[in-house]
């Protein structure tokens, strides 16, 4: 089925809540006080994020699973996307993002009132380098190890997202078979098309949906190996929208100990991934498309 761009925004708006939801999810779960597990395992938090991409990948990805603007971004300029798409991507990305964080919000009201800890709260919206302390002293290293945390960790992920999407098996008798289809006038543009070649395909379709659980696992195992600098964000809706949202909901709905937003840090966790997918999708392009 050939889906229109209408219904691809409205799912990069759900992918990318649910995204929020089960991510900021776990962290709420283990940071904020009184929580079933409060002060647990940070796996909690790797596995809400690693299920949160996996769920929107493996359900939404036949229609549309970028969920990520930096990825969007990375695709549009290497020409895999189309450019006048773009800002309606980010912008269902960016609303989706702020959708699901309220949810969060929501359900975990009672326990954000409770906490005392500020950072704790804006770590259940927002990303944060460790090395700050709170001090303006800390601020140059913070960015320093966050900018460098955020692009590694996005150019693992951006670079294994393409192989895993683009490199699974039954990939090149997909690309022959589209060929030629063409040759013999076949709309090969059409999802019908498109999915019926796929289909036709031994083991590509499955092998497709194998590739987005992995890379599920991949974030996960991201947050557990990389996340402890900053959290991770690797992605920016993921990181701006919650954190615009915690800048204007009052302390009522947050608790008398709501922080600041940090906003001096908000930069690296918008242009390090944007950086690292323009890098990584151009690098993947040169080597093997």
């Amino acid at each position: 089925m050939d889906y229109s761009w209408t219904v691809k925004y409205l799912t990069e708006f759900i992918g990318t809540a649910l995204l929020l939801i089960l991510g900021n999810g776990a962290v709420a779960n283990v940071e904020l006080k009184g929580t079933k597990a409060f002060g647990q395992s940070w796996l909690i938090i790797a596995w809400g994020y690693g299920l949160g991409v996996m769920l929107p990948a493996v359900a939404l990805g036949n229609i549309t699973a970028q969920i990520n603007p930096a990825f969007t971004l990375g695709l549009a300029a290497s020409n895999l996307f189309p450019w006048e798409q773009v800002p309606f991507y980010i912008l269902a990305q960016l609303l989706g993002a702020m959708f699901g964080q309220l949810i969060v919000v929501m359900v975990y009201r009672p326990y954000y009132l409770k906490t005392e800890n500020s950072n704790a709260i804006l770590g259940t919206f927002s990303t944060i380098d460790n090395v700050d302390d709170g001090t303006i002293t800390t601020h140059t290293g913070a960015l320093i190890n966050g900018f460098l945390n955020e692009f590694v960790g996005s150019f693992v992920l951006f670079f294994g997202a393409m192989g895993l999407t683009n490199l699974y098996r039954g990939s090149e008798s997909i690309k022959w078979m589209t060929e030629y289809a063409a040759k013999q006038g076949a709309d090969t543009t059409s999802a019908d098309v498109t999915g019926q070649i796929a289909a036709s395909v031994s083991g590509a379709a499955s092998s497709s949906a194998i590739s987005h659980v992995v890379l599920g696992f991949l974030v996960l195992v991201l947050v557990a190996s990389l996340g402890g600098p900053t959290g991770p964000g690797l992605n920016p809706a993921r990181d701006l929208g919650p954190r615009i949202l915690h800048s204007l909901l009052p302390k009522s709905i947050l608790g008398e100990h709501k922080g600041e937003s940090k906003w001096w840090y908000s930069w690296v966790p918008v242009t390090a991934p944007i950086l690292a997918a323009l890098a990584a999708v151009a690098l993947f392009k040169i080597i093997y498309l």
